[in-house]
């Protein structure tokens, strides 16, 4: 599981640092967001054919760990 984590990166020269799948720009926030609206993972990758499932699962993973008080520092990603 901790190798999902490798699927995200924060680079301040990508949205002032903010985590994003590794690769795009996009968010992690946005995904998340995402399926806590109710989106499917499916909708999720038509609308972002660019990420896989594993992307998914590894920005709810990011958010989980942020949540229990260990988000991981951009070092570490």
């Amino acid at each position: 599981m901790e190798d999902l984590l490798e699927r995200i990166e924060a680079d301040p020269s990508k949205l002032l640092g903010k985590p994003v799948i590794r690769g795009t720009r996009i968010p992690v926030y946005l995904i998340v967001e995402m399926v806590a609206s109710g989106v499917s993972e499916e909708e999720i990758l038509r609308e972002y054919p660019e990420l896989t499932r594993e992307d998914i699962r590894a920005a709810l993973l990011y958010a989980a760990r942020a949540m229990e008080g260990s988000p991981l520092d951009s070092e570490e990603v």
